[in-house]
């Protein structure tokens, strides 16, 4: 059977959350030679829980830690093509238990402020309490941010639309225009459209007229709820801001890649 009708069929049947707590039992207990060996090995290394840890990303330690780096000197390069990384604040928006901010003051410094904030209180207070140097703060799944306008010179999320309904995407992207200063960066990742594979075929028709499609029934933010954005949807989105980049990757093996959206503030 064609992966998204198995997807929506589990989402009809309320199962979609079952299955995914099974999925994190069997990567627990897949990694947990690898991941024991990690832990012995880099003793100095302070990793969030392993529920944590899936939530974001999955429970290979090794992967997380290292991925983590790479993914923010990644980052880094792409910032760094459009702005001075020089006494910039700088927010990861949907940090989770902080895979990639934690790397950034080290990565960037340069006299930089780092932020980071997200809806999962326990992700949240895990990365208050181990990642100093940082600020971090809970939001609500409501779009609505405890900084002033114009605060941030540089905002990124990682696959955190891909979580979110239509008219979600419209609000928060509202918000993070209000914090973001003039000339400021937004960096954001999406599920573009070489995810078409996994589409039915009423939802690659629907994608192909440039409409959102949102695989729900699930808790809203979660891992399991997912948004698959069309380029048109994407550009109607930034109708007033200046499309800085678009990046749209090959399939690389059984991954695939996200699109890069890259908009700069202009009013």
């Amino acid at each position: 059977m064609q992966k998204g009708k198995i997807s929506n069929l589990l989402r009809s049947l309320r199962l979609m959350h079952l299955v995914d707590r099974l999925r994190y039992y069997n990567q627990k207990l897949t990694n947990r030679y690898i991941n024991k060996e990690f832990k012995k090995n880099n003793t100095d290394v302070i990793l969030p829980s392993d529920y944590l840890m899936y939530e974001s990303f999955q429970v290979n330690y090794k992967k997380y830690y290292t991925d983590g780096i790479d993914t923010a000197k990644w980052i880094e390069e792409y910032f760094s093509k459009y702005k001075e990384l020089k006494n910039l604040k700088i927010l990861d928006w949907g940090c989770g238990p902080g895979r990639i901010i934690r790397h950034l003051p080290k990565i960037i410094g340069n006299n930089c402020e780092f932020y980071g904030t997200d809806y999962n209180e326990n992700s949240i207070k895990w990365c208050a309490e181990n990642l100093p140097g940082i600020k971090f703060n809970k939001n609500d799944l409501k779009a609505k941010l405890p900084y002033p306008d114009n605060f941030f010179d540089v905002i990124y999320g990682i696959s955190i639309f891909t979580h979110l309904s239509e008219q979600m995407h419209y609000d928060w992207y509202k918000e993070l225009h209000r914090i973001l200063n003039k000339n400021g960066i937004l960096f954001l990742t999406t599920q573009g459209n070489i995810f078409n594979v996994k589409f039915t075929d009423i939802e690659k028709s629907r994608f192909e007229t440039g409409k959102l499609i949102v695989r729900g029934q699930v808790k809203e933010g979660h891992r399991t709820y997912s948004a698959f954005q069309p380029k048109e949807f994407m550009i109607k989105l930034f109708d007033n801001v200046e499309i800085l980049e678009h990046v749209e990757k090959e399939p690389e093996s059984n991954w695939l890649p996200q699109d890069i959206w890259i908009v700069r503030k202009i009013v």
